[in-house]
């Protein structure tokens, strides 16, 4: 009978040879071929989607008909104001504004005097809209009472226009706050699904190997250790492939469409993204290897591994929240120090708000500790429990051995 572990190969050259099993066949296989292009089709689809809903977003189409065409450059510019862009078009016959309001031509068709303004929508208005025909409806009305009472309403007008609340900030409003956060958010997913989905098949090609018994004649010329790691290593690369090509891609798209303006901050959390990626993946996939390694059979794996899958799936919901809620907050700080949550949170903070450089430093450090731990564990775990088959090996017979 062969030891399990023969020196025959070196450990490094065992490990890569693995590795490059392991990559070559998963990135050869038709549903990551498929699944990709299935992604990037979808992501595609949404920031084309977001620029023809951004080309048309914030501008309202108003039809002036009657005395009301004289208000049209005054509510253009008060409007704008308020953050809305307007376009007005006179319309001569009011039945013929009519149908363009029923067919979506016009959102909106004022009539009558400026200070009596008759609004024809198709079903609600705009609230901007609203705000601008109201100030300047109630504008009129106050510079007829103004002229009755022998004031100059030009005269009003510029003293309370100087009437000004003084604001003082202790920082900065962040004008790309919105950007930051939908970028965060973005890779906050995409690396919660990266990580969950590569750990399982390195749990479910371990628990293969096992059932199979291939396992028994790939230790017969390597260690334990090797197998696992050169597997853990092979399927982080087909990860890391995957995730540089979808990130890539979806900065492009969303670049080419006008979907993203703020290219530098996406660049610089995709490169944060693909080290916290491979932080995260070292982390979690030698506790999927000695989680598969526990049992023999596929029907078994979701018994041991629904308890790291919860850690991913609590961090990556509470995460979403809290930064959410407040990006810059203690709780959402705290959280994405945790190791098993950092290396999904982390990269999202960074993007979203100013992380201090120490926090993320110390994160680093504690991610790293916690994977030369797990390695360790997962390792031990691993060796003892890959060659044992039948049922259920506990874990705390695989820990001693």
């Amino acid at each position: 009978m062969t030891t399990p572990g023969d020196r025959s190969v070196k450990p490094f050259t065992a490990v890569r040879i693995v590795a490059k099993r392991e990559l070559n066949t998963r990135l050869r296989t038709r549903s990551f071929v498929i699944g990709t292009a299935v992604i990037l089709i979808v992501f595609g689809g949404y920031f084309l989607l977001q620029a023809t809903l951004l080309s048309g977003a914030g501008t309202s189409k108003i039809g002036l008909t009657g005395q009301a065409t004289g208000i049209a450059d005054q509510l253009t510019s008060v409007s704008r104001e308020l953050g809305k862009n307007v376009e007005t078009v006179t319309v001569t016959d009011p039945a013929e504004g009519r149908s363009e309001i029923e067919s979506g031509d016009l959102d909106a068709l004022l009539s009558g005097t400026v200070s009596d303004l008759q609004v024809l929508v198709k079903s609600d208005l705009d609230p901007q809209v609203r705000a601008a025909l109201n100030s300047i409806a109630q504008q009129q009305v106050l510079n007829a009472k103004l002229l009755e009472a022998g004031v100059d309403p030009a005269q009003v007008a510029a003293a309370t226009a100087s009437a000004q609340v003084d604001v003082t900030t202790i920082t900065p409003p962040d004008p790309e706050k919105d950007q930051r956060m939908v970028i965060g958010l973005v890779m906050v997913f995409l690396l919660y699904m990266s990580i969950t989905t590569y750990g399982t098949f390195v749990a479910q090609g371990v628990i293969e190997e096992k059932s199979s018994r291939v396992v028994e004649i790939l230790l017969s010329t390597l260690r334990p250790w090797q197998l696992m790691l050169g597997k853990v290593i092979g399927l982080g690369l087909t990860g890391l492939i995957q995730l540089v090509i979808l990130a890539g891609a979806g900065l492009g798209m969303a670049t080419a469409t006008g979907t993203l303006t703020l290219s530098g901050v996406a660049a610089g959390t995709v490169l944060w993204g693909l080290l916290w990626y491979v932080l995260g993946f070292f982390l979690y996939a030698t506790i999927f290897a000695a989680a598969g390694s526990l049992v023999s059979r596929q029907e078994d794996a979701q018994s041991v591994l629904t308890p790291v899958t919860m850690v991913l799936v609590l961090g990556f919901v509470v995460g979403i929240n809290l930064m959410l809620q407040s990006p810059d907050g203690q709780a959402t700080a705290v959280l994405s120090m945790i190791p098993l949550l950092s290396p999904v949170l982390m990269p999202g903070r960074i993007a979203a708000s100013l992380v201090p450089g120490w926090e993320v430093g110390l994160s680093i450090v504690l991610t790293l500790l916690t994977i030369a731990l797990f390695t360790w564990l997962g390792g031990k775990i691993y060796h003892n429990a890959v060659l044992r088959t039948g049922s259920r090996v506990k874990l705390r017979e695989a820990l001693r051995g």
